[in-house]
């Protein structure tokens, strides 16, 4: 490999940000703005060396920059950027960068700006790192300082109870996810020492490349679990794919998602968008090739991808607060990537474009969504749809670029062609690839899920711009446009989400298929694909018309039900939308999932098997202290009758233990 000058930059990606993060704590106080032009120059410069080496690598995507230094002898730390990898760097570091500029008008009434920006310069760090690692532990490392930073920007108004709740509620359900992929990567070590025969020197084990290269002795490794012989490989990646589920918000640990929105706004646009969601797809992608030649994991991950964007799909189009329909989109959308991966199956690499291409896109366009959601907040000051109404007549920049970041969600484009929005040109792929995969395997139930899900995120985000944008005003707020700083970012997201796609979709794909082959790792997709049972499919592309116009027909008529009951208010939805409804009230209470998880699980059957152990102790304890205190009293009350006071009496049983003393040691050295 040719070393470059932009190379030997690559560790300054996640550093600049993590100084940033130490200046802006320490110093911020004392600058202007809390501070934020710290963390806003360094993702700045993150951004210029990301984006450069991603020209590099398009140039030649197989000359990746790869460099490990040890540590701990056995292990290593590490910098890998290859294709998958650059275009994750580059939309992260893009991304929060014009959050960060954004946030410094959004943020400027808040005392704690400098904490704030410290945070969130953090948090872009340790997803740059995250992004960056060649190996898994160091991946995990960043994994668990995305989670802190997480808990900490939720946490921002920790003064507000709900706020703390939300946090807390975040960094605990995120754990469970955390907990099983850490012992995945316990089990993959376990293997790997057994196939290479423990370590060796200079040979760093849990690189990705060597993780890769040792894929059909760990697929031979078998475990018989409940009379089924399960290969290791399949438990390692479903344990890998716990942990995304934990972190990109799938069913069924998606529930601290929605909750998240008690955080500042942008700071939802960081987390939904460019930084912790993406981190679970980002993981599975990344180890892809052990998932395919993995026996159905690949098929897990479609189902649980296909019913989340379903299920999230379902809660959006009741929800009445702008932020929170904006955070189950944010799961659906995410259902749909992980999705995407499952479907390699059928599709092979090709899983991996698509789903990644949709995560990038998601990025710009989901951004552009809470930004436009946090200039309503900030400008009218509620984020209660039932409250608004006609908003679009005093903030006409925040409405415009808001109707598009929903275009691009709902994915309007003409099939076929290169004519449509970013979400178009990714989402569509993921469920023409789905049909693909039930065609070849009779297995439609994914497919099924997909497009039902398009049609119910037409119909709730058109929901949202027609009760916000559209009609009179419902309450008396005072509205205005936001100041430039505010609505610059929010135009520049806006062409984005409208030309993306379009211009870079062939490129991209082609691009993301040298991830796993290149100087450092050369595999055959195929080959894996066949070690894991899938057959792969050669057929994209010849799909009937009725596939590839399905999603649009689902996207206009999404968007027709919303005009008629939201903007023609043709329709009375009295009935329909009230708490006597059961199915609205099933939706409307988010299918009891509070009441089930916390009410049910956490406080009767965790704090009450808790509570019931503690009372068990408490009573051993007890009883022990009392026991030892009725023991002591006794032999004090016993030791006491010795105590008559006669010297005799004393002088005869001390001549008598002598005695015995010196008869045992002269027995004890006879016998030595």
């Amino acid at each position: 490999m040719v070393k470059t000058a932009l190379e030997e930059f690559a560790f300054l990606i996640p550093l600049l940000p993590a100084l940033a993060f130490a200046i802006t704590f320490f110093f911020g106080k004392k600058m202007p703005s809390g501070g934020a032009i710290v963390p806003i120059l360094a993702i700045a410069a993150s951004f210029v060396i990301s984006f450069a080496i991603t020209l590099g690598l398009l140039a030649n995507p197989e000359e990746v920059i790869s460099q490990s230094y040890p540590w701990f002898a056995v292990l290593n730390i590490g910098i890998l950027i290859d294709p998958l990898a650059a275009v994750m760097l580059s939309m992260v570091s893009f991304v929060s960068l014009l959050i960060h500029i954004y946030a410094v008008s959004y943020m400027s009434h808040e005392a704690g700006k400098p904490r704030y920006f410290a945070e969130t310069a953090l948090f872009t760090a340790a997803m740059l790192s995250l992004v960056l690692s060649d190996n898994i532990l160091q991946l995990f490392v960043s994994w668990e300082l995305v989670g802190l930073c997480s808990y900490l920007l939720i946490g921002f108004w920790f003064e507000r109870p709900s706020a703390a709740a939300a946090a807390k509620k975040a960094f605990l359900t995120t754990r469970v996810g955390d907990v099983m992929f850490l012992t995945g990567i316990i089990v993959l070590t376990s293997d790997l020492l057994k196939v290479a025969g423990g370590f060796q020197d200079g040979v760093y084990l849990l690189r990705f490349d060597e993780i890769f290269s040792y894929i059909p002795q760990l697929s031979a490794l078998q475990a018989n679990i409940f009379g089924f012989e399960i290969s290791h490989l399949t438990i390692i990646t479903l344990l890998f794919f716990g942990g995304a589920v934990g972190k990109s918000g799938q069913f069924p640990l998606h529930v601290w998602l929605p909750d998240a929105m008690e955080g500042p706004t942008t700071v939802s646009a960081l987390i939904h968008a460019a930084t912790m969601v993406t981190a679970g797809v980002y993981l599975v992608a990344r180890t892809f090739p052990m998932f395919i030649a993995a026996p159905d994991s690949l098929m897990v991950v479609a189902y649980f991808g296909g019913f989340t964007a379903l299920f999230a799909g379902t809660m959006g189009i009741v929800m009445n607060d702008l932020k929170r329909v904006l955070a189950y989109s944010t799961i659906s959308q995410l259902g749909y990537m992980v999705l995407g991966l499952g479907l390699g199956t059928a599709i092979g690499l090709e899983a991996v474009g698509v789903s990644m291409f949709h995560l990038i896109n998601h990025a710009f366009f989901k951004a552009l969504l809470f930004l436009c959601a946090g200039s309503v907040i900030h400008a009218v000051g509620t984020q209660d749809m039932r409250e608004l109404g006609g908003v679009g007549k005093v903030m006409p920049i925040t409405a415009a670029t808001m109707t598009i970041a929903a275009l691009a969600l709902a994915g309007i484009g003409i099939p076929g062609t290169s004519i449509g929005t970013s979400g178009f040109m990714s989402k569509d792929p993921i469920i023409e690839a789905a049909y693909l995969f039930g065609e070849h395997s009779s297995n439609w139930i994914p497919y099924v899920f997909s497009i039902a899900a398009a049609l119910l995120t037409s119909i709730y985000i058109f929901r949202l711009i027609f009760m916000t944008f559209t009609g009179k005003p419902r309450s008396n707020y005072h509205g205005h446009e936001s100041p430039a700083i505010m609505t610059i970012p929010l135009s520049i997201l806006a062409l984005f989400a409208l030309f993306f796609g379009s211009l870079t979709r062939t490129g991209f794909m082609k691009f993301l298929k040298e991830t796993f082959a290149n100087t450092f790792v050369n595999l055959d997709i195929g080959n894996l694909a066949g070690i894991g049972g899938n057959e792969l499919v050669e057929a994209a592309g010849h799909e009937p018309l009725i596939v590839l116009w399905l999603p649009l027909i689902m996207a206009l008529a999404g968007l027709a039900i919303a005009f008629v009951i939201y903007y023609l208010r043709a329709v009375k939805l009295g009935a329909l939308a009230s708490m006597k409804n059961p199915i609205y009230r099933l939706l409307y209470n988010r299918y009891y999932q509070h009441q089930i998880y916390t009410e049910f699980f956490s406080i009767g059957v965790v704090y009450g098997v808790i509570a019931f152990l503690t009372q068990v102790v408490d009573v051993v304890i007890d009883s022990i202290v009392e026991g030892i205190g009725i023991i002591t009293v006794f032999a004090g009350e016993e030791l006491r009758k010795v105590q008559t006071g006669v010297v005799q009496t004393y002088a005869t049983v001390i001549i008598a233990g002598v005695s015995l003393l010196i008869i045992l040691v002269k027995m004890i050295m006879e016998v030595l």
